[in-house]
Order: C-alpha cells, then structure tokens, then sequence
C-alpha cells in the first residue's frame, strides 16, 4: 500500500466526532489539549506539579488513575457526570481565580476544546495508551451490497450498503475500498467516476516516483487490455530507481538531512553515503524495524557492515558548529 493510499484511509476510516456514543477520540482530540494546556502543573513532572489534597503530591491528568484522584470531597473526572468533574467547572468557569488554565498562563482553551472536554467526561473519561504500544488488530472489511472485498458475503443486520450505489472497485480484491465506500456513505457522498488511464497513470507515477510518466510509458498503459494493468504499471514504478529517491527524501526531510552544516558559514560536508544508503532502503523495500536499527544503532549490531555503520549518520543530520574545535570521534 502506498503512504498516501494509507493517509486516506486513516482519514475515511479514523474516529469521527463528538456525536460517537464513546466521546471524542483520546489520542487524537483529547491527550493534545491536556498536553498543551494542563500538563505543565497537572502532568509527569512532579516538582512543577500543583493542586491536589495536601500531601497528594499535587493532581495528574497525565493519567486515568491521577483523574479520579481525591481533591478533597470531588475528583477531576467523574466518569459520565461533567456537572460533579471539577475539570469541567474549572474550564467552565467566568472567575478568574478558579479558572483553567490560569490567566497567568497566557493559555486559554477555545470553545472547540471546552466542548471536547465536556463530551469526553460525559462519555467516561476514557484514557488510552499510546497507539505505539496498542498491538493492532485487524478490522473486517464493511459489507457492501451483501459483498465483502473481494468476493460474496451474507449480509449482517446494520452492515448493508446499497448495492445500486455500490462501484465495481468497492469490490475489488483491496478491502480497503470497502472502508472508503462505507465512510463515503455514511458523510452522504458519492465516489467520483473512475479516472481515465491516462489520468491513473499520471496519478501513480507522481504518487510513487515524483516524477510524470514518459509518452511512452502512459501509451503502454492505455493500450494495455490485459487483466492485471494497473498492478504490472505499479509494480514497474516501484522496481524504479526514483521509486526509493522520491519516497527517500520523505524520510530525509525528517531526519532534517542537509548537505550543509548550517549555522552562520554554513559549509558543505560529505554525509551523502546516508543519503544513498536511504534511498537504496527503500528501493530494497527493507523492513522497517530493521531501517530504524540501523540508523539508530547499526555500530552496535555483531560484525557490523559498512551498510550499517554508514546508516548511523542519522544521529549527525543535526547542523554542527566547528568553531573551537571539535572531537572527531564525537
């Protein structure tokens, strides 16, 4: 699956909005707001932490448990009951001197954020562990005019979707479409037409490489009648070079490579080794978990190759100053 392909599912398939029986979405609506505006004086740190019973080492709302804490006769949170969460009466408040964030923070919520507040108390106040640490599971594809992806499926109660409505790509081998069809149709949206190929092809060669497709290439496209095109032109795209140097300098960007040392002078070095070494990465489609060992610990792997020492330079894409002297082996 492509990055882009996956972006869009995350967006058709992802959590929705307060109307959900459970709340707002945690990780991604709630965690962000506690985070900017709370867990300075409500957070990890417990010598900058504030509030609580005396004694209580001050209130957390970096946790389930800190939230349901003892204040004194109420708590933070009362799951399902925002009227008894201190929480909400302290962001809800007009007196300056029991609101929050304090005035003195310079940080105020806005009204979006107030309402997600509320709408998550009243939904439980659920905390959730950070997805990195949230094995997945794999989630059955919707049913789509009594078909699942890829093939004919009975219906369940409260899975159909309107066969009529149904396009011939919903129910294609990839069930990510049927995710799509089903969040299209629940926002009342209709799928556009299929592109034409010469459309598709411009699409998938600028998707996967950067770059346009030759005359050449977007002929063979539309003229190919054969079943299976649109995978052999993919599978022509990634086995290309500009493949790995298109997707590559994604991760470049984010590692912050540059060709320069930055700061005043800004002279050149020679890191390009790292920047190849990415590139052939991911032209070699290498496992990811294997990517980031390397890059983060490749001189610490038995009989290191130069492939592995040379992925370490990720750890020196940061701008260096050499006024003074420097260690070389720093």
């Amino acid at each position: 699956m492509s990055p882009l392909r996956f972006s869009l599912l995350c967006f058709v398939a992802g959590p929705c909005c307060i109307g959900a029986e459970t709340g707002p979405d945690f990780q991604r609506e709630i965690r962000p707001i506690l985070s900017n505006s709370c867990f300075k004086c409500h957070g990890p740190d417990g010598d900058e932490r504030k509030g609580g019973k005396e004694g209580s080492g001050g209130l957390r709302l970096d946790t389930e448990e800190g939230s349901r804490a003892d204040l004194g006769g109420s708590a933070a949170v009362v799951p399902g009951q925002p009227e008894r969460s201190e929480l909400v009466a302290r962001i809800t408040t007009v007196d300056k001197d029991d609101a929050m964030p304090p005035v003195k923070s310079g940080k105020k919520l806005t009204a979006r954020e107030v309402e997600l507040l509320t709408a998550w108390v009243k939904g439980g106040g659920k905390f959730a562990q950070h997805w990195s640490y949230v094995k997945p599971q794999r989630a059955e594809p919707p049913k789509i005019g009594g078909q699942s992806a890829g093939g004919a499926s009975a219906q369940k109660p409260g899975t159909e979707h309107s066969a009529l409505s149904t396009p011939h790509w919903a129910l294609s081998t990839n069930p990510i479409d049927a995710f799509i069809l089903a969040r299209l149709e629940t926002e009342k949206l209709k799928p556009q037409p299929e592109a034409e190929r010469a459309a598709l092809v411009r699409r998938a060669a600028l998707d996967l490489t950067g770059l346009p497709p030759t005359v050449e290439e977007a002929e063979a496209f539309v003229n190919d009648a054969a079943p299976g095109a649109y995978e052999r032109l993919v599978d022509r795209l990634l086995a290309s070079p500009a493949y790995g140097e298109h997707w590559g300098r994604m991760w470049l960007d984010l590692a912050r490579y540059a060709d320069s040392a930055g700061y005043a002078d800004d002279p050149l070095r020679t890191i390009w080794p790292y920047r190849d070494y990415v590139i052939r990465a991911f032209n070699a489609n290498k496992p990811f978990d294997q990517f980031t060992i390397e890059q983060i610990a490749g001189d610490l792997l038995p009989n290191a190759t130069d492939e592995q020492l040379t992925a370490t330079a990720f750890h020196r894409n940061t701008m260096t100053n050499n006024e003074g002297g420097t260690n070389d082996e720093e």
